[in-house]
């Protein structure tokens, strides 16, 4: 298995708020820009997990572009910020791709219709929780997945609340809604279908490799940042063949395991993070 690290540094609280980011010029072509990004304030507004997020999909967009996707997925789409950013970079060298985004957030939906519209790109957007409704018709059907779950550990209660505290309340150590999601992506992914999906510490990510490697999948961090307090991972995951699992059982039963080659001082600090 790849458990490559790209690791870049930033301090930001959990689940904040950006009105705007300094890119290069290189990469404005490649993402949606902030300036023409629609926003309701019940919408999450795009943060440093979202920024992360995109960063990842920039620094695997050669992959993609071999990959050749035919349908790509955003499941919590909020502002439209990293769906019309996926779009972007794949752009007309990958034409043919179609897009869905999904939000539980009726006005989520309506902000990231704007913001794929002023961008000149589209999607299927669909007001549901998680992919229901969709997940059937379009079981093993697609090839990218890219969600930046709530994932903030919250009182219970506040999990799948109406409006913006939907975006980030995920329940005890931030993976109620996390637990939800991922059967539902095995379900959606195809044979070669590949998730990009934003972890706190708190959420305990290698346990998630683990459990997404009982299914089938190999995991690599694609991008971390970090603070003194916590630090976000940005992890994909895709199916692996019969000859990659055999050889990692393999390595697995040597002097060192699969999880050593994650960064696990960060993984088990287990800083409790609050909501506000």
């Amino acid at each position: 298995m790849d458990f490559g690290i790209d690791i870049g540094s930033s301090s930001f609280p959990t689940k904040c708020k950006l009105s705007s980011r300094t890119v290069s010029s290189e990469s404005l072509y490649k993402t949606a820009q902030i300036r023409l990004l629609s926003c309701h304030p019940e919408v999450y507004e795009p943060c440093d997990d979202s920024f992360a997020l995109v960063d990842a999909l920039l620094a695997d967009r050669a992959n993609l572009l071999q990959h050749k996707p035919r349908l790509c997925m955003e499941v919590g789409c909020g502002s439209g910020y990293v769906i019309t950013s996926l779009a972007l970079m794949l752009g007309e060298e990958n034409s043919g791709v179609h897009y869905f985004a999904t939000d539980i957030n009726p006005h989520a939906v309506e902000v990231t219709r704007a913001t794929l519209e002023a961008h000149g790109v589209h999607a299927e957007i669909i007001t549901t929780n998680i992919a229901s409704g969709l997940h059937k018709r379009l079981a093993g059907m697609i090839d990218v997945v890219v969600v930046n779950p709530p994932y903030v550990p919250t009182p219970e209660e506040e999990v799948g609340c109406d409006g913006i505290t939907a975006s980030w309340a995920g329940g005890e150590n931030g993976r109620k809604v996390i637990d939800r999601i991922l059967p539902v992506v095995d379900e959606l992914l195809s044979g070669k279908g590949w998730l990009y999906m934003v972890t706190l510490t708190a959420n305990n990510p290698s346990q998630i490799c683990r459990s997404m490697r009982e299914k089938g999948y190999a995991s690599r961090i694609i991008v971390q940042r970090s603070t003194e307090e916590e630090s976000l991972h940005v992890i994909k995951f895709w199916r692996e063949d019969i000859a990659e699992m055999e050889g990692a059982r393999a390595v697995a039963s040597g002097s060192e395991s699969w999880v050593s080659h994650f960064p696990l001082r960060s993984f088990w600090r287990g800083n409790n993070v609050s909501s506000g």
